[in-house]
């Protein structure tokens, strides 16, 4: 049981807390006994979890390759799940090892992803705002 006093106004109070069961609580004030209903806790808001279909299904690339399909084996990939930030290149853009092909947030860092190396990009698989798990195809090279 806990015992507190308090004085508001100029009045004193004794009160005692007793047992709290199923959200009811015995309490006492000055000498005289109370039952108190007790707010339930507000549940944590659950968030959806909203996974996108893989980059290569969710967006068709912005340049279709002449066999009609894209070869995601010459494709930088992402190391991590996160979130697309920037795409810095488009279709028929030529790129160097090294440089910065799209920037991807992942736990609250930006992370620029460079090309591994050179040639031309021959599709871009995702957007500004696409969520990405680890290994997603991003961005052809070849």
């Amino acid at each position: 049981m806990k015992e507190y006093k308090y004085t508001i106004n100029g009045n004193k109070y004794e009160v005692a807390i007793g047992e709290i069961v199923d959200n009811f609580a015995t309490v006492t004030v000055n000498g005289e006994e109370y039952k108190v209903e007790m707010e339930k806790e507000a549940e944590p808001e659950k968030k959806k979890v909203v996974v996108a279909r893989p980059a290569a299904e969710a967006a068709a690339p912005t340049s279709a390759p002449a066999a009609g399909k894209v070869n995601v084996n010459n494709a930088l990939k992402a190391p991590l799940p996160g979130v697309v930030t920037e795409v810095k290149v488009a279709v028929g853009d030529e790129v160097k090892a090294g440089d910065t092909v799209v920037v991807l947030e992942a736990m609250k860092m930006a992370n620029n992803l460079e090309a591994e190396n050179s040639g031309k990009v021959t599709a871009v698989l995702v957007k500004e705002g696409d969520s990405v798990m680890e290994d997603t195809p991003l961005v052809v090279i070849e």
